[in-house]
């Protein structure tokens, strides 16, 4: 079998880190997660272009159309879902009602906030990048058998469960003297 990118990156730097701990497979193992998020957000950009829309766009659609109220939210819980300020939300959302693609309306409990709804432009638009996603995932996991896939979801559902704990602080290292 043909050595694979991660195998390359170890044959390169594995003499560079003499005075650092270097453990072969966790940096395989590192480096071919880092890949598969790099193909990940490939597929997103590629699905959003399929359907005519930034990145910024089908991911904001996509934050409304996954919450527990699917297609509705407050600006203040979309900008926290995703991760953005409310000023930079704002501007999402000022883009996307422009392209028919959300609306405002005036909330029925305080009348100084609005509701964020997706349109029925929006979900179908939604749904349409979701499919070429979709695709892309399956193209990537058909390399798998069905039991190589259940094996891959245990393995990686413990190293979700780890990346949700707080990391051990970090340990001080020697002083290095000129």
């Amino acid at each position: 079998m043909a050595e694979d990118f991660a195998e390359r990156h170890i044959a390169r730097w594995r003499d560079h880190w003499i005075d650092v701990e270097f453990d072969d497979e966790i940096e395989l193992a590192t480096v071919r997660l880092s890949r598969l998020t790099k193909y990940q957000k490939e597929s997103v950009k590629n699905a959003a272009a399929a359907v005519g829309l930034a990145v910024f766009e089908y991911q904001t659609l996509h934050t409304l159309m996954i919450r527990d109220t699917p297609g509705i939210a407050s600006p203040r819980e979309l900008a926290e879902a995703a991760d953005v300020s409310p000023a930079g939300m704002t501007g999402r959302l000022d883009s996307l009602e422009k392209a028919g693609l959300i609306k405002r309306t005036p909330s029925a409990t305080d009348r100084r906030s609005v509701i964020i709804e997706a349109t029925t432009a929006g979900v179908a638009i939604w749904r349409r990048a979701m499919r070429q996603r979709g695709e892309a995932e399956k193209h990537l996991m058909s390399a798998l058998s069905a039991k190589e896939l259940t094996t891959l979801n245990r393995l990686l559902r413990k190293l979700a469960v780890a990346a949700d704990e707080p990391p051990p602080p970090p340990r001080s290292s020697p002083k290095i003297l000129p």
